[in-house]
């Protein structure tokens, strides 16, 4: 079971960053809660939010809650100010980008751009801080900043319930890639068979019509090594990346691309294998394929 705390920064009286019609601390419970309701998608997770609704929260009752959870990772939301455009995400500024905690903001950061590159989002990189979220949890941390809230072209996206939609799914795809997370399995009623005609007509075979929330690609890896070059072909293809534990027997898009690994296991439409012998053949494979 992996435990994830997800916190709306702001809230209440402390309504965070306001410009353009809009309030941080709304437009991080609505983000938050669509990552809670998203996660709930996968099995053995649980979530927990620090604030569910207009509550006032100080920094301290928040990292609290979560240590005392014994949360897995936490997750602190936010809308950035000062003029400024694009998304960015931090970890505590003594971890490294090759820490546990860095390499889980490097699936967040990676999966975000992928999921909102249709919007035109500037891209403002992985960075770390020193902020009271990241510093004072007992678990690892990231803090996202969904673009500016003082930027007219960002303030319109961040009016979008498609983009709030894709910013929050870009968050919960780069949490299944780092913690390895697997689809529950759902199934569907069986429609019993209609009677006989006395004349049937003839029918023309079709194919089986694909799942109409089938993911048109995906990228697979077999592990962070392969993250280099699997991004630059997830922003080439506009298609998240997914671990191979996560896809293995499962088919989650209709077209699969392999960074890594081979072939085995992978259930789609069409599966491209872009591998080498090493991380810098593949490299080169997935190179050759964009050109």
């Amino acid at each position: 079971m992996v435990k994830f705390f997800i916190d709306p920064g702001h809230g209440g009286t402390d309504p965070g960053a306001t410009r353009n019609g809009l309030q941080e601390k709304n437009l991080t419970l609505q983000i938050s809660k669509k990552i809670r309701d998203m996660l709930g998608e996968y099995e053995n997770t649980q979530v927990r939010l620090s604030r569910e609704g207009n509550q006032t929260l100080t920094l301290n009752q928040r990292t609290n809650a979560a240590n005392a959870w014994g949360a897995d990772f936490l997750l602190s939301v936010h809308i950035n100010a000062g003029g400024g455009t694009g998304y960015e995400d931090f970890r505590y500024n003594t971890l490294s980008a090759s820490s546990t905690t860095g390499r889980i903001q490097s699936a967040i950061h990676s999966a975000v751009m992928v999921a909102i590159r249709g919007f035109g989002v500037s891209d403002r990189g992985a960075k770390s801080a020193n902020f009271h979220m990241l510093r004072e949890s007992n678990m690892p941390a990231v803090l996202t900043e969904n673009l500016f809230i003082d930027t007219p072209q960002d303030a319109n996206l961040l009016k979008r319930a498609d983009f709030i939609e894709a910013m929050a799914r870009g968050h919960v795809n780069g949490l299944a890639n780092a913690f390895g997370l697997k689809r529950k399995v759902t199934t569907k009623p069986v429609t019993p068979p209609k009677p006989p005609v006395t004349q049937p007509k003839p029918s023309v075979p079709t194919n089986p019509k694909e799942d109409d929330d089938m993911l048109e690609r995906a990228v697979v890896i077999n592990g962070f090594a392969d993250f280099p070059a699997a991004e630059r072909l997830a922003l080439y293809l506009k298609a998240p990346i997914y671990l191979r534990s996560i896809v293995t027997g499962q088919k989650v898009a209709k077209e699969l691309y392999i960074v890594g690994g081979t072939k085995e296991g992978m259930v789609a439409n069409k599966v491209t294998l872009l591998s080498g012998a090493d991380r810098f053949e593949t490299a080169a494979a997935v190179a050759n394929f964009i050109k």
